[in-house]
This record gives C-alpha cells, structure tokens and sequence, in this order.
C-alpha cells in the first residue's frame, strides 16, 4: 500500500526534498550513525545547567546526561530515552535540554546500550538502572522521588512503556506519568497504519530492520512485551500516560490500540493526534503550525502530571 502525500501538512513537505527516507541495516548502521552525529544541532536553551554523571550497575557503568534550568532544591524530575530505533541517537539530544528548560524540572536522560552491538534488554536493563539510582540518590540529586516521570520519544517512548512495565513487576516506584511521544511498540505493525510502504522519515522497512537488531531476530508475536509493548497481555496497574502520534504515521494505529487498552485497565491516560503530521515531522519542521501545537501538548501534559 501506498500513503498519499496529498495527505501531510504542507508545512512538512519542503524538508522531504533534502532528507530521504531512512534506509537501515546491519551493514550501515555504523555509516548512518555518523552522518546523523554530523548534523548540524540547535544550540541549548540560554543559562541551562548541564553535566554528565556515570551510574555504576551491575552490568556496567552508563551515562547519563543531566540538564536543568536552575538549582533549587526538591525539584520534578523526568528519566528521559532518547529516539532513534533502539539503533542510533545519542542522550544529549534538543528534546531533553528544551523539557529541562520549559518545565522548569531536572531531566536525565540515559545514554543507553544500542543495538544490534547490544540488543534487547541491553537498553532496558539501563534504564531501569538508572531510573533505581535516580530514586535511591534524590536526595544528592536535588530532586523529589514523589514526582518523577519518564518518557521518550520514538524508541525511547517504546523504552518508556517497556520500563513502566519493567518497574511495575520489579521496584515499582511510584511514577507520575509515562510519557510516550509516537512510541515505538508494535514488533508487527499488524496495523492498518503500518502497511504503507513509503513513509516519510521512517518506513515500514526501516522499522523491521531496526526491530530486527533490536530484538536480535523475529520472533513475532512472541517477543517480550517489555521490548514491544503492544505484545503485553496486562497493562493494569501502570503510571498515568500521556501518548501523541501523527495522523500519517507509521505507528499511528499501534500507539492508538495501545492507548485504548491503558484506558480501558482504568490507567489515566491522554491521547492526542496531530492532523497531517509524519514520523517525527516536528523536528524536521519545527516552525511549522502543527509542530508547535504538538510539542506543547506534551509539554502541558508534563507540567500537569509534575505540580
């Protein structure tokens, strides 16, 4: 199936001229890996506070990359995943340091293991370390472990859910919202969404590539519903969540399935859809109008779930 192009916000159209289409395997990885860390990047929000801090855990030192907008003490904080098909993407990303800087929060975001170097649960394992160290050390950390949320966009909003999963079964610290921006859940795209082929940004056939090294194989409807979370059979007794996706996106369906099934386990949940919009078409555009209106839907519902 073919998606119709007529369909996405004009805003959106110029920069698919100049970015193709991901094209993803095992064999370029490493080559797209590099052009991605030689693009140009916005600088930071003016005044933010940034360092890096090392966590060890039982299986290995990880990075993690902390910004905040001032030092007041007993501050929200958020355990931020960054995107990137579980295959690419680095922690100190614009999304992380924009959050810190609008909400006025500590954001730590994770510089978690990669595949297919590292497959599932490589990644996860990270960050629920991480999330552990966060909760155990508030008090150095100058944050309220009362008021903690985590998120991601993408793969990292996929890491979210899969860590909201994780700490329900394990810790289960308490969270204030899990926020997934268009995660990443369904190993199948078994969506009506999911059979276009030609995707702007991200298509189907990146997707299956990038699940393939992140899951190390295909196992199908048999993979971990901690790495895809859409495999799930008990979403009850999980954090609040806020959950956008666009209209013409890859994931669209999977992300609105998922929201109906956190609603219907009574789980707090906010969906919003943005009209016209493509796989992370709002960092490629982020001066369009339907941009603006999705990053501050996102935003709010953090502001909300963190007072």
């Amino acid at each position: 199936m073919q998606l119709d192009y007529s369909r996405l916000d004009p805003e959106l159209l110029p920069i698919l001229e100049t970015f193709p289409a991901l094209d993803i395997t095992r064999d370029n990885i490493a080559e797209i890996r590099a052009l991605m860390a030689e693009t140009p990047r916005p600088e930071p929000p003016s005044g933010l506070l940034q360092r890096d801090a090392e966590v060890n855990t039982p299986e290995g030192p990880v990075t993690v990359h902390i910004s905040r907008k001032s030092d007041r003490p007993n501050q929200p904080a958020l355990l931020w995943i960054h995107g990137g098909g579980y295959v690419m993407g680095a922690a100190d990303d614009e999304r992380s340091m924009t959050i810190a800087h609008e909400c006025d929060i500590t954001v730590f975001s994770v510089d978690y293991r990669l595949a297919p170097e590292q497959p599932f649960p490589a990644g996860l394992n990270d960050c629920y370390n991480v999330l552990c160290w966060l909760m155990k050390e508030a008090d150095s950390l100058g944050i309220d472990p009362s008021c903690v949320a985590i998120g991601g966009a993408s793969a990292g909003a996929g890491l979210a859910a899969g860590l909201a999963l994780k700490n329900r079964e394990a810790a289960n610290y308490p969270l204030r919202l899990q926020l997934l921006i268009y995660p990443m859940l369904d190993n199948l795209h078994a969506t009506e969404s999911g059979q276009f082929d030609n995707h702007p940004i991200w298509t189907r056939k990146a997707s299956f590539s990038a699940w393939e090294m992140y899951l190390n194989g295909t196992p199908g409807e048999a993979a971990s519903p901690m790495a895809a979370p859409a495999r799930a059979s008990d979403v009850s007794g999980l954090p609040p969540a806020y959950l956008n996706v666009g209209v013409e996106d890859l994931f669209r369906d999977e992300v609105i399935g998922y929201a109906r099934r956190l609603m219907d386990a009574d789980i707090p949940t906010e969906l919003a859809l943005f009209p016209g919009m493509y796989h992370a078409g709002e960092v490629f555009t982020p001066t369009a109008a339907i941009s603006r209106r999705l990053n501050r839907s996102f935003l709010h519902a953090l502001s909300d779930a963190l007072r």
